[in-house]
């Protein structure tokens, strides 16, 4: 379940988001592995969920692993926003 103003985090491939997972929770990230939301698209199925406050945290470390989302959502109301990743 994605609530309101969380952010949802599309990858390339099941490896690229599996292995982003774990570096984030090792990290100690409050993220968590979702299956991608209904409205939006994926070849991978899953997608990282986490709340926008952490925003910049979580794209550093992505970024320094070089596994940065294909895609980045927010949720607001009933909708997705897509924000540039």
């Amino acid at each position: 379940m994605v609530k309101e103003g969380d952010l949802v985090a599309i990858f390339h491939s099941i490896h690229r988001v599996m292995k982003a997972e774990k570096l984030l929770k090792q990290a100690g990230k409050n993220i968590l592995l979702i299956p991608v939301p209904r409205q939006l698209t994926s070849d991978c199925g899953l997608a990282i969920r986490f709340p926008q406050e952490i925003r910049g945290e979580i794209e550093d470390i992505l970024s320094t692993s070089g596994l940065e989302a294909q895609e980045l959502y927010l949720r607001q109301q009933k909708d997705y926003i897509r924000l540039d990743a």
